[in-house]
């Protein structure tokens, strides 16, 4: 029988943990990186597993990321954020699968998004899809960018079950994965070189926050999904509003731009391959 492991990144996230590796202790391996947490994550994680990592709360989360996947031993890998929850249909289908030897090396899921408790079924969150289950060895990441999707080296299968993402349980949580997302993508424009400039301000504070809101609120019946639905259209356009601010903060104040994370933090990328995006 193949053998998988389940890896995770975590920081801060002993409220969230239980449930995840609950319901995924069958697996063959669960490895969990604790990336300086101070809510005692580290041993919530060493109640279900051995394999318990830490290392540094690195900004590109596709290195610690990486670091987890790299010490898998398993014949599968399945990627898990510690908001994420493999139901037992979905545990069904990937044994299933991996059982079957497939000619695929790496298999796309969808993915039911909860938000401020309710599934958002509507304004582009469902499906999701989500490419997090590979024949070890031939998928990675990049570690290039935070919003990377997995590398694949072949086949891409997909998979019927969804997994559960209770994403911003509370407003304080959504408004601090904006902060923190809005801050990593305006240190990147930073260390591009680019610049601000007036026609660039019109489009990122006004123009595409605008299209973005119509688009996921009435263009792909966001408003359906109520309440929770107007927040995660708002709260989208305001990414890219705190993201220009945040850059031009940055261009003014050069000084204020962190240096990056040293090389050796990032693990080593594979050979070069012919690789299939997700």
């Amino acid at each position: 029988m193949p053998t998988i492991a389940f890896t995770l990144i975590g920081h801060n996230e002993a409220e969230q943990l239980p449930r995840c590796l609950e319901a995924v202790r069958w697996a063959d391996e669960l490895i969990y990186v604790d990336c300086g947490s101070t809510d005692g994550s580290y041993e919530v994680a060493r109640r279900y597993t051995e394999r318990v990592f830490r290392r540094p709360n690195l900004k590109n989360l596709n290195v610690n990321k990486a670091y987890g996947i790299q010490q898998a031993t398993t014949d599968w890998v399945f990627y898990l954020d510690p908001d994420e929850v493999i139901t037992e249909a979905l545990a069904q289908e990937i044994r299933a699968v991996i059982a079957g030897d497939p000619p695929q090396n790496a298999f796309r899921l969808p993915r039911r998004n909860y938000f401020f408790g309710s599934w958002l079924r509507y304004g582009g969150q469902y499906p999701d899809t989500q490419l997090r289950l590979f024949r070890r060895g031939k998928a990675w990441f990049p570690c290039k960018h935070v919003h990377e999707k997995l590398e694949v080296e072949g086949q891409v299968g997909t998979l019927r079950e969804a997994m559960h993402h209770f994403t911003n349980p509370t407003p304080a949580e959504a408004f601090h994965k904006l902060d923190f997302y809005s801050t990593f993508n305006a240190e990147l424009w930073a260390r591009e070189g680019r610049r601000p400039s007036l026609s660039m301000a019109v489009r990122w504070l006004a123009w595409k926050p605008t299209v973005r809101f119509l688009r996921r609120y009435l263009l792909k019946g966001g408003f359906r999904d109520g309440w929770p639905g107007v927040a995660v259209a708002v709260l989208d356009g305001m990414e890219l509003q705190m993201r220009f601010l945040k850059f031009a903060f940055l261009a003014q104040h050069p000084e204020a731009l962190p240096p990056e994370a040293p090389p050796e933090e990032a693990p080593t990328e594979p050979p070069t391959r012919t690789a299939e995006g997700s």
